[in-house]
C-alpha cells in the first residue's frame, strides 16, 4: 500500500510541475493577420507601434518578453490613439483604447502568435498534467480502503503539510494578503476611495472587536496553535494564492495552461477554452478526486457518503457540464445551482440582457434564479437549515469538503474569531444588497450616479474584493494556512444569508446527549466552522448556530454517539433562548 502511495505522490508531483513549466513552454510570433483586434482602429494602431519597436521580425522563446513588448505597443497605440479626434456620431471607444482592452488584446495576441511547444502537443501535455495528476490521486487514495475508516488522531498538528500557521505567523500571512489585494486594488482599478473605504471598515471592525474584549474581558483563548509552522502547508498555500492571483488578474501568464485543455472545451462547448473553462476544470476534477478520499474515510457513515456524492454531482452536472453545453447550443452559460448574491453578477445589466434576448429559456433562467432567492432559500432552509445548501449542493461548500478536508481542524475556534465573523459576513451580505440594488436602479433608469456614487465603480470593486479577492485568494488560497472555510465562514453573503433564515426560523439543529460526553474534544477539532461544539455537549444544549453549515462531521467524529443532525421544529419560535439544557435534579 505505502509503494502505491508514494508513486501516487510522485505522479501528482510530476503533474503540477510539468504544468508549471508549461506555462512558459512555446514560441511566439507577431503577424499583421494573428493580432486577435476586430477594431480596425485599434488594430491598425497596436500594429503600427509593434513594428516601431521590432516586434513584427522578432521570434519570442518566452511568453514573459513577448508580453512585456506586446503590452509596450499597446501603451504607445494607447498613448496615440488619444490624441485622435472623435468624429461625430462615433462612439468615444470605438477610437480610443480603454485600459480594460489591454489583457483582452494580449489574451488575444498570445494565442494567434503561439506555435510550438505546449500548442503542438496539448493532447499530451494535458496527459502529463491532469491526466497524471488524476491518476496519483487515486493511486495515492485506493489504499485508504484497506484501512479503517473514520478519523484515527494520526498527528495531524505534527504533519508539516496539515499543521497549519503558529498565531504570529497566521496574523502576518492574513493582514499581508489583506493589504496587498488592497494595494493592488489602488493601482488595478485607478481609484483611491473605495480601498481606503475599505480600509477604514476594516480598521472599525478591528477596533470592535478588540478595544471591548481588551476593557471588560481581557483576552479572550486563542485557537490551538502550533508551535511550529507546517511547511508543506505553506509551500502549498503560496502555490494556492499565486495560481488565483494569475487567475483573476493576470491570465495572460497562465495562457499556456489555458491552451492545454482547449481539446475538452472543443468537446464540450465547441469553442476555444478560457481562463474560467480552464478553473471549472481543474476544479470540477478536484472535487472528483478529493471525493473519492471523503468516501474512504468517512465509509462508515451513511449520511457522509450521501452528502459527498450530492456536491460531486451538482458540481460536475449543473456547474461544469450543464453550462458547457448550453453554450453548445448557443443558449446563455447558466449554473442553475448557483444563487444571488453568492451569484453577485446575477442582476448586473450584461447578465440581465443576455437572459432576456435568449427567448423562452433565458426568461426560465432569469425566473429560476429569481426564485431560488426568494422562495427555495427560506422555504428549504425552514425545514433543514443551511446544510441543504452549502453541504450538499454548493460548489464552494464541495471543494472546502473534499480538498479542504485535510485542514478543517485549523478553523479558529476562538471568541475573538466568532466576533469577527458576525461582523464581516453581514457586512458582505449588506454590501452584495447595497451592490444589486444601485445596479438594479442603473438598468431600469439608465442613471450612473446613485446618491453621489457610481454604481459601476462600486460594482467593480466588489467583484475585485469580495468576488475575486476574498473567495478566491484569501478563501482558497488560505486553505493549508487557516482552514478550509475560511470564504464560508467570514465572507459568503449567501451563507450569510442562510444563516440568518437558519438561526431564527428553522427545524435543523444539532442535540445531544451531554450525559455520554468523555470530552475527547474530536467535535470541536474536527469543526471547520470553528464551533466548539464540545462546549454545547457537555452542557447538553443544542447546537444551532447562524454560522454551522450541518456538514455532520462532528456527529461522524464523536467516540460515543453524543451529537444527531435533527429537522425536530416544536420550538421554533423559541430557538432564540439564552439556553436549551437538560438540567438533573435530585431523584426520589
Amino acid at each position: 500500500m505505502k509503494t502505491l502511495q508514494y508513486i501516487g505522490i510522485a505522479l501528482v508531483s510530476t503533474a503540477i510541475i510539468v504544468f508549471t513549466l508549461s506555462l512558459g513552454w512555446s514560441n511566439y510570433a507577431l503577424a499583421g493577420d494573428n493580432l486577435g483586434i476586430e477594431n480596425e482602429t485599434h488594430r491598425m494602431a497596436v500594429l503600427e507601434a509593434a513594428k516601431d519597436i521590432g516586434m513584427l521580425d522578432k521570434t519570442y522563446s518566452t511568453n514573459l518578453t513577448f508580453i512585456s513588448d506586446y503590452q509596450q505597443a499597446i501603451a504607445t497605440a494607447q498613448e496615440e490613439l488619444k490624441q485622435r479626434e472623435i468624429p461625430e456620431g462615433t462612439d468615444q471607444w470605438d477610437i480610443h483604447l480603454g485600459n480594460w482592452k489591454i489583457q483582452e488584446y494580449t489574451l488575444s495576441a498570445l494565442d494567434g502568435a503561439a506555435y510550438g511547444g505546449v500548442h503542438d502537443n496539448k493532447g499530451l501535455l494535458l496527459f502529463l498534467t491532469f491526466g497524471l495528476g488524476l491518476l496519483g490521486g487515486l493511486f495515492y487514495i485506493l489504499p485508504k480502503f484497506m484501512t479503517m475508516p473514520g478519523i484515527k488522531n494520526d498527528h495531524i498538528y505534527h504533519s508539516p503539510m496539515t499543521r497549519g500557521l503558529t498565531w504570529s505567523w497566521r496574523t502576518a500571512a492574513l493582514g499581508l494578503g489583506i493589504v496587498g489585494i488592497l494595494v493592488y486594488g489602488f493601482f488595478n482599478l485607478s481609484n483611491w476611495f473605495w480601498p481606503l473605504v475599505t480600509a477604514v471598515i476594516a480598521g472599525l471592525i478591528i477596533y470592535l472587536v478588540f478595544y471591548p474584549q481588551n476593557a471588560k474581558e481581557n483576552q479572550p483563548p486563542r485557537s490551538a496553535s502550533p508551535n511550529r509552522t507546517g511547511w508543506l502547508g505553506v509551500l502549498t498555500g503560496i502555490y494556492f494564492i499565486g495560481f488565483y492571483i494569475l487567475l483573476y488578474w493576470a491570465p495572460i501568464y497562465i495562457q499556456n495552461g489555458v491552451a492545454i485543455v482547449d481539446p475538452v472545451s472543443q468537446m464540450l462547448s465547441g469553442g476555444e477554452a478560457s481562463q474560467w473553462f480552464l478553473y471549472g476544470f481543474l476544479y470540477t476534477l478536484v472535487i472528483l478526486v478529493m471525493g473519492v478520499r471523503m468516501f474512504s474515510k468517512y465509509r462508515h457513515n451513511r449520511y457522509q457518503m450521501i452528502r459527498t456524492g450530492s456536491v460531486m454531482f451538482f458540481q460536475t452536472a449543473f456547474a461544469f457540464l450543464i453550462p458547457e453545453i448550453l453554450v453548445r447550443l448557443n443558449k446563455p452559460y447558466f449554473d442553475f445551482k448557483n444563487i444571488w448574491p453568492l451569484d453577485y453578477d446575477f442582476f448586473f445589466t450584461y447578465n440581465l440582457k443576455s437572459l432576456l434576448d435568449s427567448g423562452t429559456l433565458g426568461l426560465f433562467m432569469l425566473v429560476w434564479g429569481i426564485a431560488l432567492i426568494v422562495l427555495a432559500v427560506p422555504i428549504i432552509t425552514y425545514f433543514f437549515g443551511k446544510r441543504w445548501y452549502c453541504s450538499w449542493v454548493c460548489g464552494c461548500g464541495g471543494l472546502a469538503e473534499t480538498l479542504g478536508d485535510p485542514y478543517r481542524q485549523l478553523s479558529d475556534k476562538s471568541l475573538r474569531a466568532w466576533k469577527f465573523e458576525r461582523w464581516i459576513i453581514h457586512g458582505v451580505l449588506v454590501a452584495a444588497v447595497v451592490m444589486t440594488g444601485m445596479v438594479l436602479y442603473t438598468y431600469f433608469t439608465g442613471n450612473y450616479n446613485v446618491l453621489g456614487m457610481n454604481s459601476d465603480s462600486v460594482r467593480s470593486w466588489y467583484g475585485f474584493l469580495i468576488g475575486a479577492g476574498f473567495s478566491g485568494v484569501v478563501g482558497t488560497g488560505f486553505y493549508p494556512l487557516m482552514g478550509n472555510r475560511v470564504w464560508c465562514r467570514f465572507g459568503c453573503p449567501l451563507a450569510g444569508y442562510l444563516g440568518l433564515v437558519q438561526r431564527f426560523k428553522s427545524r435543523f439543529r444539532i442535540t445531544t446527549n451531554g450525559g455520554q460526553c468523555i470530552s475527547c474534544g474530536n467535535c470541536s477539532t474536527y469543526c471547520e466552522m470553528g464551533i466548539d461544539v464540545r462546549a454545547y455537549a457537555q452542557k447538553g444544549q443544542d447546537i444551532l448556530r447562524s454560522s454551522c453549515v450541518g456538514c455532520g462531521v462532528c456527529a461522524a467524529v464523536c467516540p460515543r454517539g453524543v451529537l444527531r443532525l435533527e429537522n425536530a421544529g416544536n420550538d421554533v419560535e423559541d430557538r432564540t433562548q439564552e439556553l436549551r439544557a437538560v438540567h438533573v435534579g435530585e431523584v426520589y
